[in-house]
């Protein structure tokens, strides 16, 4: 797992390849040195600019990037990690009542997931697959 980025504004294209050459690529540079790491993403009108492709395409013997489908919520694990990082902050006691306070149990509440903690997601990726794959596309059960 990678460190939790805050961001202070409302992304935006400048910001999305800022993140990609400052955090992501350093991240796979570091854990996945052998070139053999693996990037997921949406391809929302944000993740899919010019920009971001292009950038992307210039670092593939880094890491492999997937292209995925936008707005396709049930291939995407992104969703069901977000919501156990706010189940676990919703858990904290005392609860968070500034934004520092939320920021600070955020960060904390993702350091305390297991090493593990995505292994079950990922290896669920193959089933999903699967079944989006004999629904041709359509909705699927996941």
């Amino acid at each position: 797992m990678g460190p939790l980025i805050r961001l202070e504004t409302t992304l935006a294209g400048d910001m999305h390849l800022s993140i990609l050459s400052d955090h992501l690529y350093s991240f796979m540079s570091i854990v996945h040195s052998d070139g053999l790491g693996q990037f997921q993403q949406d391809n929302t009108t944000l993740h899919a600019s010019r920009v971001a492709t292009k950038w992307l395409q210039e670092h593939s013997s880094d890491f492999r990037h997937f292209h995925w489908p936008p707005q396709s919520p049930e291939m995407n694990i992104i969703e069901d990690i977000r919501d156990a990082l706010l189940h676990a902050v919703e858990k904290r006691s005392p609860p968070p009542y500034t934004l520092m306070d939320l920021l600070i149990a955020l960060q904390d509440s993702w350091c305390e997931f297991l090493p593990g903690y995505l292994q079950t997601p990922v290896e669920s990726m193959t089933r999903c697959f699967e079944s989006l794959l004999r629904a041709r596309g359509g909705p699927t059960r996941y």
